[in-house]
């Protein structure tokens, strides 16, 4: 097990280093200068040059790199130069939106999604497994914004029972800012969920025609006692590759969602540093989606192991 735990940790690390260094090319290969982006068409050449030295735009793209590792590895993102601030810090506060959004989300995902999918394999062939099927194709095909528009028509415009956008901070007032939570959060999670009751529901249908699951049937279980003793723990592993796969997509999928429903998170964040072209608060919120999602799968492989003995025992000698 702890080979197998310290080979998936330098995969993880060697992932970041190769998308570190993908964000880092991506972005200084960019046509134009960012220092006369951000001080505009009137300013002086040196005003120009000045911010160049202060961006550390005057040395060596290598050096730049290394710094800019060197400085993550110490908790320095660097300076946003529109904003005035760490990037680290602007980065920290809205990450107590985002991950709570990705979080609560993901909830609903599992909470929905799960029980319908062993449902509907319950109920193979019959008119209710028909309904989830075709509800949770429906669910697929729904944009989030979109379904997160007819949400705020709903429940804020017509109803008034939740907030249409905006956020409360925690300090302020905890409960409000969990209800400026539940349509965005509802609006991620509709296609995930859809999603996680499909893959529950094949993989449920699969384990319950083999071998082990008919000797439990013999030894006088029923359906419904074998199907959770023995069904669901080995439908996990395509299960837990979803999981894993659905936050990373809730976590890059908050952009969007942030944007509707006018969150101050992370995806707003990077949303604006792209509009005004602030390259350095670009990267370290970008390495920080990155790290998110990189963790997560890492997390997922080592569930794995948990799941599924014959993955942390590594191949036959």
């Amino acid at each position: 097990m702890i080979v197998y735990i310290l080979r998936r940790f330098l995969g993880f690390a060697a992932t970041l280093l190769v998308a570190a260094l993908v964000i880092f090319l991506l972005l200084d290969l960019l046509p134009g200068d960012p220092a006369q982006f951000i001080l505009g068409l009137n300013a002086t050449p040196e005003s120009v040059a000045r911010l160049r030295v202060q961006m550390g735009l005057d040395v060596p793209a290598p050096q730049r790199f290394a710094g800019w590792i060197w400085g993550m590895l110490q908790g320095d993102f660097g300076m946003s130069y529109t904003q005035r601030a760490p990037v680290a810090h602007l980065i920290w506060d809205r990450l107590g939106v985002t991950v709570p959004l990705s979080l609560f989300a993901m909830l609903i995902s599992m909470v929905v999604g799960l029980p319908l999918g062993i449902l509907a394999a319950r109920r193979r062939g019959k008119a209710l497994d028909t309904a989830i099927m075709v509800l949770a194709q429906t669910g697929v095909a729904v944009p989030s914004f979109w379904f997160g528009m007819l949400l705020a028509l709903l429940f804020a415009v017509t109803l008034g029972w939740l907030p249409p956008g905006g956020f409360t901070p925690w300090h302020e007032d905890a409960g409000a800012a969990l209800r400026s939570l539940v349509l965005p959060s509802l609006a991620l999670a509709l296609p995930q969920a859809s999603i996680l009751a499909r893959v529950m529901r094949t993989a449920l249908v699969d384990v319950t025609g083999q071998d082990f699951i008919r000797t439990a049937r013999a030894k006088g279980l029923t359906m419904g006692e074998a199907v959770w003793r023995h069904g669901v723990r080995n439908a996990l592993l395509p299960v837990l590759t979803i999981l894993g796969l659905q936050f990373a997509f809730l976590i890059a999928g908050t952009i969007i969602v942030e944007n509707v429903f006018y969150l101050p998170g992370l995806g707003r964040l990077i949303f604006t540093a792209i509009s005004q072209r602030d390259l350095t608060l670009v990267r370290g919120a970008t390495i920080v989606l990155i790290i998110a999602v990189t963790l997560t799968m890492l997390v997922t492989d080592l569930a794995y192991g948990l799941v599924d003995p014959r993955l942390r025992e590594g191949p036959p000698s």
